[in-house]
Order: C-alpha cells, then sequence, then structure tokens
C-alpha cells in the first residue's frame, strides 16, 4: 500500500494532506542527494532542484522561464538549473533543443515528457500533425530518440534512467486511430477524442519504451498527475469551467500544481520504480482498470483515476511506435 493512501482518500481540494513533489522528495530522503545527477523537466523543477542535480528545463518563452527559475532559487536550495528553448510543436524546434541539451551535457538520468497541449481547435502544426498528437505525443517521442542514447550511456547498476511520460485520465476520451491519426476524414475532428487519442499515445509510448529497454536499463512509466487547474484548460467553454468551479465534489479533487507534480516526481524517483516500468499511474500507485469509460457522455465516479481498457494492448503499442518513427522520418527507435 502506498503511503500516501489515505491522504488521496480524503481529498479537500488543493493545498490539503495530499503530497506535493517536494515532499516525495524529502520522504525518499533525496534532498541534496543526487548532486551527479542529470534531469530533464520543467513542470518539477522545483522538487528535482532540491535534490541537488543539474535540472534541464525545456520551455516556450525563456524570458518567462527565467522568471520562475529565480523565484525558485530565492526560495529553494538546489543545484543547478539550464533552461532551453523547445517547442514541442515543431519538430525542427526539439531537433534544436536536444542539440543544445547535448552540446551541454553527455549525461541524463531522468527524462520527464510533461508540456502538452489540451482540448485545441483543429489544426495542424507546422509539420502537418494534428495539433494533440504532434505535440503531445510525436514532439515528445522525437525528444526521447534523439536523447536514448544519453539514457543509456548514463545507466549505472545503483540508478538506471527512466522516461516519466506524463498521460492524463483523458486518455479515456479517446481511442488511438491508427487509421487517421490526424483526424483528416471529413468532420472526423473531436477535440475532446484528439485530447484521448494523444494521452493513450502517451501510456502506450512508455509501455512499449520499457518492453524495448527496459532489460538495458531505461525504464518507463506513465503518469495522472491529477486535476490541477493551469493554463491546459483555456480552450474550454468559459460557462464549463464556471459549473466545475462551483461543483463542491471537483473542487475537492482538484490540486495544486505542487501536489499535481507528486505523482511524476515518484514516478522518476522513488525507490519504488527504480527498476520496473510499463505501468499507469496516479496518486503515487499503479492504477487498475477504471470503473467507466468517459466517451460519449458517459461519466465516472469523482476520484476515480483508473485507466480505459485500451490502456495496455502490446501490439497496437508497438504499431504506434513503427508508425511514429515513419512519421519522423527514423529508421529504428
Amino acid at each position: 500500500m502506498s503511503r500516501y493512501a489515505d491522504a488521496y482518500a480524503n481529498y479537500k481540494g488543493p493545498g490539503d494532506d495530499r503530497p506535493t513533489a517536494l515532499q516525495v522528495i524529502t520522504d525518499e530522503g533525496l534532498v541534496g542527494k543526487l548532486t551527479d545527477k542529470t534531469f530533464l523537466g520543467i513542470e518539477i523543477l522545483r522538487a528535482l532542484y532540491a535534490t541537488g542535480a543539474h535540472v534541464f528545463g525545456t520551455v516556450r518563452d525563456v524570458a518567462k522561464g527565467k522568471r520562475a527559475v529565480d523565484e525558485i532559487r530565492s526560495t529553494t536550495n538546489g543545484g543547478k538549473i539550464t533552461l532551453i528553448e523547445m517547442r514541442l510543436d515543431s519538430m525542427t524546434s526539439v531537433r534544436s533543443g536536444a542539440a543544445e541539451f547535448l552540446s551541454k551535457t553527455n549525461q541524463l538520468n531522468v527524462l520527464i515528457n510533461n508540456a502538452g497541449v489540451m482540448d485545441t481547435p483543429e489544426g495542424k502544426t507546422e509539420d502537418g500533425f494534428e495539433t494533440q498528437f504532434g505535440t503531445n505525443h510525436l514532439g515528445h517521442f522525437l525528444l526521447f530518440q534523439l536523447l536514448k542514447p544519453t539514457l543509456l550511456a548514463s545507466v549505472v547498476a545503483d540508478f538506471p534512467s527512466r522516461v516519466v511520460s506524463v498521460s492524463s485520465m483523458g486518455h479515456r476520451y479517446g481511442k488511438v486511430r491508427p487509421q487517421d491519426y490526424n483526424f483528416t476524414e471529413p468532420g472526423s475532428y473531436h477535440p475532446g477524442r484528439a485530447y484521448g487519442q494523444s494521452k493513450t499515445a502517451n501510456i502506450w509510448f512508455a509501455n512499449e519504451l520499457e518492453r524495448r529497454y527496459g532489460n538495458r536499463g531505461v525504464h518507463a512509466t506513465s503518469v495522472h498527475p491529477g486535476g490541477i487547474w493551469s493554463g491546459l484548460q483555456k480552450h474550454w467553454d468559459p460557462k464549463v469551467i464556471e459549473e466545475l468551479s462551483a461543483n463542491e465534489a471537483v473542487q475537492a479533487y482538484m490540486m495544486s500544481a505542487e501536489q499535481g507534480a507528486a505523482t511524476c516526481v515518484y514516478a522518476g524517483l522513488s525507490d519504488e520504480w527504480k527498476t520496473k516500468g510499463g505501468k499507469y499511474l496516479s496518486k503515487c500507485v499503479e492504477q487498475g482498470l477504471s470503473a467507466g469509460v468517459e466517451a460519449d457522455g458517459e461519466q465516472v465516479p469523482i476520484g476515480d483515476d483508473g485507466h480505459a481498457p485500451w490502456a495496455y494492448n502490446e501490439r497496437s503499442e508497438m504499431h504506434l511506435w513503427e508508425d511514429s518513427l515513419e512519421m519522423l522520418g527514423l529508421k529504428s527507435g
């Protein structure tokens, strides 16, 4: 049983007893203890920084990123932070950002793929991919492929490398569409289903990564961080946000950003997930099957963070991986 089980079972809203990412770091005994490690991931920068590691953060807006870093440095003791400009909706930008990262270090112990978009209007990235699939899946997939040799080279017996693929309970809104990843079929586009596809792809990516590289010391998990009000909801109808904000059950389920980062940190740094992967986590614990699927109006109880029936499918995971390589012009991976 998770040490946080009671806290997650008795949620009362942002700032309640559910753990923060920094609490996870403290509970794992890692504060100031990873000074020889290198991490890449922006959203949980404060907690990773507190370990004493060299943390690289990828940002779209460098000036905004620097302000966040200044605030972290002023309130938290830690290691080193380096910002790299990167847009995940541009494969050119991903390649440029990866090249900059590799020019600054030859080590990468933990990669946390967290940035993304949600429920966007119908559109395409500059590379011609559906916006959410291109940004949330292919951008992260390419980043991993470019950094894979470094992740493999950084493996040591007492510290295997890890990849955390940030998915969402929103994966239950849509299956992967191998016949039409980019919603080119007339009238097929639906923001929620496109988001669901991209978040299911995040799970499948981690599952297949574990299958291919777990025995070489690179382990991968997928994570639902929890309910967090953020810029992700900017495409939602304001009336929907207003209604949800007035719903006491919804508000009790929601977390602060610091709490939402906890499961990501747990997956990336806890001793429990040091040598295994290929599983979907939320609330700092592996999740089972959801009581229902949020599709076509069907809802599941608030607090049910379980996965959809399609979250594990070895054949489909392999097929998506191979298709992703082909879409990106990569020969192997």
